[in-house]
C-alpha cells in the first residue's frame, strides 16, 4: 500500500458477509467517505445479493481469498466458522483484519490467534465508544466497590441473535472480574434455576433476554446494603458499531503484528 508523496494512505477496506446486518450497515457507513475505500466484498455461496455492486466498481463474490487479494484490511461480522475460514485465508497474506464475530469457540480462536502472529487485527465484542467506556467504567467500579457489592449483567438482543451471553455481556462481566482481580471462569453464573442455594460471595451473573429488533442493551448492576449502582449502554442503531469498525480498520494498517481492541484504537488502552 502506497501513496504518492504528501498524500495520506487510503487504506483499502474487504467488507465479509455483506448481505448480514453488520456488512450491510458497514457498506452504508463507509458510502461517501474520502478516507477509506470499499475495495472488495465476499459472501457465502448462495447468500442473497451475490454480483450485486456494493461500491463503486465492487461486486460481491463468493470467493474470499480474491477479496482478501484486493484489500489492505477485511471486516469480518459474520459467523464462527466463516471467520476461522477468513483468518485461515489471511495468515499467508499477512492481512489486517478487524473481527467482530461473537460466539467464537477455542478452534476458531486459533486460527486468529495464527493470524495475529502475522497482521495486526482488531478483535471486540462490541465497536461503539459508548460499550468501550462502559467497559473502563464497570472495571474501576469494581475494584473501587470490590466482591462485597453483587454483581450482575442482564443483555437483551433481537431474537433473531444465536449466540448467548452476548460477546459485549461477557466482555463486561470479565472486566468486572478484572476488577476484582478473579478468575472469571470460576466465579461466572450464566444460569439460574431450582434451589441453587444462597449467592456465592463474588459471583458474577450473566442474564439474556432475546425479542424484538432490540439492537442491543448491556446494564451492569452492582448490589450493595441499601443502594445500588447501575452502569448501562443501549444501542439504537448498528451504524455505531459499523462507524466504529470503519475507524478501526483505517487504525489498524500498518501497526506491527498482534492483538488489539477499541480501546487501543480509541487510545483509551
Amino acid at each position: 500500500m502506497s501513496a504518492p508523496p504528501g498524500e495520506a494512505l487510503v487504506p483499502r477496506i474487504a467488507v465479509l458477509g455483506p448481505s448480514g446486518r453488520m456488512g450491510r450497515a458497514v457498506l452504508a457507513a463507509a458510502r461517501g467517505r474520502r478516507e477509506l475505500q470499499i475495495a472488495a466484498a465476499a459472501d457465502r455461496a448462495g447468500a442473497e445479493g451475490l454480483g450485486a455492486e456494493v461500491a463503486p466498481g465492487v461486486l460481491v463474490g463468493a470467493d474470499a481469498g480474491r477479496a482478501l487479494d484486493a484489500c489492505d484490511v477485511y471486516i469480518d461480522f459474520t459467523t464462527p466458522a466463516s471467520t476461522r475460514a477468513a483468518a485461515i485465508a489471511a495468515t499467508p497474506r499477512r492481512r489486517a483484519a478487524v473481527i467482530g464475530t461473537t460466539g467464537l469457540t477455542a478452534v476458531d480462536d486459533e486460527a486468529i490467534a495464527a493470524l495475529v502472529k502475522v497482521a495486526p487485527v482488531v478483535l471486540a465484542a462490541n465497536f461503539s465508544l459508548g460499550v468501550n467506556l462502559v467497559l473502563g467504567f464497570v472495571k474501576q467500579a469494581a475494584r473501587i466497590l470490590g466482591p462485597d457489592w453483587d454483581a450482575e449483567v442482564v443483555e437483551t438482543h433481537h431474537h433473531d441473535k444465536r449466540d448467548a451471553p452476548s460477546g459485549t455481556a461477557l466482555a463486561i462481566a470479565r472486566a468486572i472480574a478484572s476488577g476484582h482481580h478473579s478468575d472469571y471462569d470460576r466465579v461466572k453464573r450464566h444460569a439460574r434455576d431450582g434451589d441453587i442455594g444462597p449467592r456465592p460471595r463474588g459471583e458474577i451473573g450473566v442474564s439474556t433476554v432475546r425479542g424484538g429488533d432490540v439492537v442491543g442493551e448491556h446494564v451492569a448492576t452492582f448490589f450493595g446494603a441499601g443502594e445500588r449502582v447501575e452502569i448501562g449502554h443501549r444501542a439504537t442503531s448498528r451504524e455505531i458499531f459499523a462507524q466504529g469498525a470503519l475507524r478501526a480498520a483505517a487504525w489498524v494498517v500498518g501497526k506491527p503484528p498482534g492483538r488489539y481492541d477499541m480501546l487501543d484504537v480509541l487510545g483509551l488502552a
